[in-house]
């Protein structure tokens, strides 16, 4: 009798770590794994982004960190897990910016109709 109890205890605790394992565990992982190999993808040349946000373009690869370039002459060494993310130059350069004068062209007509209706 004590057994089926103990069964019937220990199975909800089972199913606990498997979902436990499936939704936390291996994803983490996942995520190590390609974070993992994007630091042995990156190159010199390349445009990274710090965890600290900065941008920057690697000029030398070490085998702890990175040197990279920040600023024009600004060069500081970086360790290689505070690497967030790698940009492609083209992607940093090509990135779309919003145009000023585009922007006041589309609120005026709006500015215009209420001053109208006034």
């Amino acid at each position: 009798m004590q057994q089926g109890g103990l069964v019937g205890m220990l199975l909800p605790l089972a199913v606990f770590v498997v979902i436990f394992y499936f939704l936390i565990v291996r994803p983490q992982k996942k995520r190590q794994r390609q974070h993992e190999e994007m630091l042995a993808s990156i190159r010199k040349g390349d445009v990274v982004i710090t965890a600290g946000g900065f941008w920057g373009t690697v000029r030398e690869v070490k085998d702890d960190s990175f040197i990279i370039e920040i600023a024009d002459g600004v060069k500081v060494r970086i360790l290689k897990s505070s690497i967030q993310m790698k940009r492609s130059a083209v992607d940093a350069e090509a990135s779309p910016k919003p145009k000023k004068s585009e922007k006041a062209v589309e609120e005026k007509p709006v500015e215009e109709e209420t001053k109208k209706e006034n």
